[in-house]
């Protein structure tokens, strides 16, 4: 990846100009970024041995710092709020999580979007309202862990804004949202029969009207779901042992899972899937599961993965025994298991932390296999997640809208209207490059198996997925929509700065707690230092100096190549 030269990109000026070179400075480190990395023993017996002593009770981990509840609330949810904080120092990493799965499903996106006329017949072919719901959501709802969690499964069971050509196309994003939520704690197999039915998935991948294969006319089943769900939502493409690696055949190459005859013949077995009582003028039926329609149903027998489906089965049957066959494969732990692991932790996970987590996955201790709420405590409760880690090939470079929320929840943004005007955040020009539910196709904003090319990751063979997204374009656009986020607000969604205002007098103290709010302590000390003589150089004599002085400390600690990195 080229290098950006910094005076190629002027930056905008901060405000109540606390130096142009500061940004400068913001934009070339993170250029830097972009190039390196872009790319017991035993005792002699005697004849009338004593007693042994009642062993002593096993003492409590020691409560976790500062620095380590920041990191932790930052890989499980957005952003390292105070009571947060305060929960996770007093009471553990695993009573908070627990805290965290035991709260309700708050406002669902489809009635929200109902109460505020977005299912009127004016909204009935866009997407009016949609990206107001997601960004309400990620900002400010309270259970931030489930938000994290969905965010990271709506970009592995991926559906887009891009790519719904239905009416009631923003009710259906609203309802696959919802089931995402409702689902996310229980058991994976749940989870993929509530992706599968969705009447957004089923728009997306065709599902939705796919029809049994037609001899006179020439037609076969649509196989567009059929792959992706092999490919992409189970077992990938080739078979995996528990820790990740592939399994090899006689001839030291990877073995495949699956062949073009298993896509053929599981593209009959989704067929005949259609919406319940689709309306014209009410939405209502995009928050129902698909139903079934015998007669488009694919008759005869098929066999998938090596499972015979008698031709006495029918379509639901049918799909239900698939789905069982794609949930017990012993691909589903290791292959969503990294993923989740990279949406969360890190890119480039060890083999012995991916099987760990899938062995998790595998058996939660119950005997249960898939059990979500295991799975995620497995992740993030793993050493090698709450381990500070070292070496450039450690974490993950931080999403662009994961730094947005972290930003509007860490300064707690809200909407005047309750409205939360974000829009749409793609354009990687002039926004964030990325936005909720928008990625431009199945595969996501990125692949999980990206290593960037021409780098030292590259080189080392490290996957990055995230760097994906980053370019010259994208590093510039970023820095300059969070400079007028920062300082202004988006639309009418705005932070509240009272707390660092109060701090903004020592600008050491201040850049410190942004430090450790948002990067968990990661900051070297002389880029703590170079930020906190800048921000001292602001005059904090009047209110609009003290403001200035924290919407430049925290523009330069979210533009630093060691905060852009989550470790």
């Amino acid at each position: 990846m080229q290098k950006i030269a910094a005076l190629e990109c002027p930056p905008p000026a901060l405000p109540q100009q606390p130096g142009p070179q500061l940004l400068t400075a913001a934009l070339a480190s993170t250029s830097l970024l972009m190039s390196a990395c872009g790319g017991g023993g035993g005792g002699g017996g005697s004849t009338d041995p004593a007693p042994a002593p009642t062993p002593a009770p096993t003492p409590p981990p020691p409560s976790p710092s500062d620095a380590e509840a920041c990191r932790f609330l930052a890989q499980a949810g957005f952003a390292a709020t105070a009571a947060d904080m305060a929960t996770v120092k007093t009471q553990g990493y695993a009573a908070w999580l627990d805290a965290q799965m035991a709260l309700p499903v708050s406002s669902p996106h489809f009635d929200w979007m109902l109460a505020k006329g977005y299912g009127a017949l004016d909204y009935r072919n866009n997407f009016a309202g949609v990206d107001s719901s997601l960004w309400r959501k990620l900002i400010s709802a309270p259970d931030g862990l489930r938000q994290r969690l969905v965010l990271a499964l709506s970009e592995i069971f991926v559906i887009s804004m891009a790519g719904l050509p239905v009416a009631w196309r923003g009710m259906a994003v609203a309802a696959y949202v919802d089931m995402l939520e409702q689902r996310c704690f229980g058991s994976f197999r749940d989870l993929l029969e509530g992706v599968t039915l969705s009447c957004g998935m089923g728009v997306y991948l065709n599902l939705r009207g796919n029809q049994k294969e037609d001899a006179k006319t020439g037609r076969l089943p649509d196989e567009n779901y059929a792959r992706e769900l092999m490919q992409l939502f189970t077992i990938g493409l080739i078979e995996l042992k528990l820790d990740g690696s592939p399994v090899l055949d006689g001839q030291g190459k990877p073995k495949e899972t699956y062949t073009q005859t298993n896509i053929t013949e599981l593209a009959r077995v989704f067929t005949g899937w259609d919406f319940d009582d689709a309306s014209a003028t009410d939405p209502s039926f995009m928050r129902k599961p698909m139903v079934h329609n015998a007669a488009k149903f694919s008759s005869g027998d098929k066999k998938v993965l090596d499972v015979s489906i008698a031709a006495s089965l029918s379509g639901p049957q049918a799909m239900k025994l698939v789905l069982d066959t794609l949930a017990n494969h012993p691909n589903v732990g290791p292959f969503f298991g990294r993923q989740l692991i990279q949406r969360l932790v890190c890119s480039n996970p060890s083999p012995a932390y991916v099987q760990r987590v899938a062995s998790v996955f595998n058996d939660n201790g119950a005997g249960q296999r898939g059990d979500l709420k295991a799975l995620l405590k497995a992740v993030l409760l793993d050493a090698e997640a709450r381990s500070l880690p070292s070496g450039n090939g450690a974490g993950k470079l931080r999403e662009p809208m994961q730094r947005f929320i972290q930003w509007a929840r860490s300064f707690g943004a809200s909407s005047a209207t309750e409205l939360w005007n974000i829009g749409d955040t793609s354009n990687p020009a002039t926004r964030l490059g990325q936005s909720p539910l928008r990625s431009p196709s199945v595969f996501n904003f990125f692949r999980p198996g990206y290593v960037p090319p021409n780098s030292v990751l590259g080189s080392q063979g490290i996957t990055a997925p995230e760097f994906q997204l980053c370019n010259e374009s994208t590093v510039a656009g970023y820095l300059n929509f969070m400079q007028t986020a920062i300082a202004n607000g988006v639309g009418e969604v705005k932070a509240s700065y009272s707390a660092e205002l109060a701090k903004a007098g020592d600008a050491k103290a201040l850049v410190d707690d942004l430090a450790l709010r948002l990067s968990g302590n990661t900051l070297s000390s002389s880029t703590l230092t170079s930020i906190a003589t800048a921000v001292a150089s602001i005059n904090a004599s009047s209110d609009a100096g003290k403001l200035n002085r924290v919407c430049a400390a925290i523009l330069m600690v979210m533009a630093c190549p060691e905060y852009l990195i989550q470790k």
